[in-house]
């Protein structure tokens, strides 16, 4: 929830509380021709700056270094080439649209993801490389495979681990 806070939190400070219809065609912040924090503000309507006021509440209550996590991860963002920033505030959006209970589901895989160990998390993201890069029949084989792997049961699933790790000592 914190997390989840901060991150809205960061979201609505770099832009506050309202994107341009073009985040690309937006000057940066304090460069010529950008408007002041005040013009934003003045923009806004009074229920978005209600939420932006509750947020603020809920950042000044969190922990020094967890406010200094936030505004590292601000500052990242806001050196972002814009496109990246584009990219970003979509996706943030497509999983704002998501029913409560993706958005947990999606949240949670997140969590196990942190947990992983640095080469666990290495192989994962490679793995997803190979299946972004894969054919389209390659990708079939292997959600046919997830699926049925899915539907085993743990000792269905070491048995076969086990058979795998022999194999590859051979």
């Amino acid at each position: 929830m914190i997390r989840r806070l901060a991150l809205a939190l960061a979201l609505c400070l770099a832009a506050l509380g309202r994107a341009p219809a073009r985040a690309q065609d937006a000057p940066a912040p304090g460069a010529a021709g950008a408007p002041s924090a005040r013009e934003q503000w003045e923009r806004l309507t009074p229920e978005e700056r209600e939420r932006l006021r509750e947020r603020w509440r809920a950042y000044q209550a969190l922990p020094p270094e967890r406010q200094e996590e936030i505004q590292d991860a601000l500052r990242r963002y806001r050196a972002l080439p814009p496109q990246r920033r584009e990219e970003i505030r979509r996706n943030w959006e497509a999983f704002q649209r998501l029913p409560p209970r993706e958005r947990a589901e999606i949240r949670e895989h997140f969590r196990r993801f942190r947990e992983m160990s640095p080469e666990r998390r290495a192989r994962l993201r490679e793995a997803i490389r190979e299946m972004l890069n894969a054919t389209p029949e390659q990708r079939e084989r292997f959600l046919e495979n997830l699926r049925r792997w899915r539907e085993m049961t743990p000792e269905q699933r070491e048995r076969l681990r086990e058979e795998f790790r022999k194999r590859r000592e051979r």
